[in-house]
């Protein structure tokens, strides 16, 4: 019996072929960070991102969050279309729309990587911006973490209640102002028109124990707008800082709390160094228990409760949707070039080591 293939399954199944033969360059491109640094990262992404931004900025709303519920609502509708298909026995409808599925997934992936995704197999950032040396002690970690103490401490003393009460749009304009700032100081911080919106999909995001994301297709920054405030400020320069092109979390991470300690605003200065005390905190308790209770009790009542409150906030949402979310997310990190996964997140302490280091050298010298 011969196989008759109509039209459009070929003109699928050819479509399938090309798109990839598509993944499979990018695949191998993934391997020349220097190629990509040139050729993508300073050179198309800087145009895709202008150009996503001038589309999308001046939108209030999330655009990528309407994109990502459409998505989920059209692959359910295609989930019940497959069914149907078999259970009326109508198996080349089946064959055909399964196709069309295939087709869209590998667009996506496609649209993923060349709108933003390649910048994760970029040469890192300790590379481009000069941070190299991670020749340091746990001593040395301990000095560097008594100086965020004293900072997160003395900034929270500034914060008034009208400052904790500021709405969400002047949080993300002085996450805006802050990364554009970074990126007049040097040539290795460039910003593209930044601009951060309020997640839609923030009920979800709670469950999901997230505090913020990167929408690549659409160039968007989304931040969890019902986070405590102090949050808030910090996860914006996180996710303007994917924007940016630092695609690695623990890039992201370091840059976000550079530009948050530049800035002149005291919630983004005090959000800034509170996520740099609960960085070098978590990498103090794994490794001197006894140092770690000294410098905890140098923490102030006021910083200290703000911890609290972030705790109960997060466990208010906890249940089993978070720890399948944080696996998947550990899983895609690996698959994207940072093979710590989810600890990659807490090796932004060793980029800020190495700026301390670098400029101010004097914290580890008189430790």
């Amino acid at each position: 019996m011969k196989l008759v293939l109509s039209k459009t399954i070929k003109h699928r199944l050819i479509t399938i072929a090309v798109l990839f033969l598509l993944a499979l360059l990018l695949s191998i491109i993934e391997n020349f960070p220097n190629f990509i640094e040139s050729w993508y990262s300073e050179g198309l992404y800087p145009v895709i991102c202008n150009i996503l931004h001038l589309l999308f900025n001046f939108i209030p709303f999330s655009v990528g969050d309407v994109f990502y519920i459409v998505l989920i609502l059209s692959g359910l509708i295609a989930i019940v279309q497959l069914i149907r298909f078999l259970f009326i026995k109508k198996f080349e409808q089946f064959f055909s729309y399964l196709l069309k599925i295939v087709v869209t997934i590998q667009v996506l992936y496609l649209v993923f990587y060349l709108f933003w995704g390649l910048n994760y197999y970029r040469p890192s950032a300790a590379k481009r911006l000069g941070l190299q040396d991670t020749s340091y002690t746990i001593n040395d970690i301990e000095a560097v973490t008594a100086k965020l103490i004293d900072s997160a401490n003395l900034y929270r003393s500034y914060l008034t209640n009208s400052d904790l009460k500021v709405t969400n749009a002047v949080i993300y304009q002085n996450g805006a102002e802050a990364i554009a700032a970074l990126s007049k100081q040097s040539v290795n911080y460039v910003s593209y028109r930044p601009k951060a919106k309020s997640a839609m999909l923030t009920w979800a995001t709670n469950y999901l124990q997230t505090a913020g994301y990167y929408n690549p297709f659409t160039g968007e920054s989304q931040v969890n707008y019902q986070m405590p405030v102090f949050m808030r400020p910090a996860t914006t320069t996180h996710e303007l800082s994917h924007q940016m092109g630092f695609g690695a979390e623990d890039e992201a991470d370091f840059v976000g709390f550079l530009a948050g300690i530049s800035s002149r605003n005291k919630l983004l200065k005090y959000s800034a160094y509170y996520l740099g005390v609960d960085e070098f905190m978590r990498s103090i308790r794994s490794r001197d228990n006894v140092n770690f209770k000294a410098l905890k009790a140098c923490i102030s009542p006021a910083v200290l409760n703000d911890f609290k409150t972030e705790r109960l906030y997060w466990q208010s949402f906890e249940g089993r949707t978070g720890t399948l979310s944080g696996i998947f997310y550990d899983h895609f990190l690996k698959a994207n070039n940072q093979p710590h996964g989810l600890r990659t997140y807490n090796r932004m302490i060793r980029l800020t080591m190495a700026w301390y280091k670098k400029n101010e050298p004097a914290i580890l010298q008189t430790h």
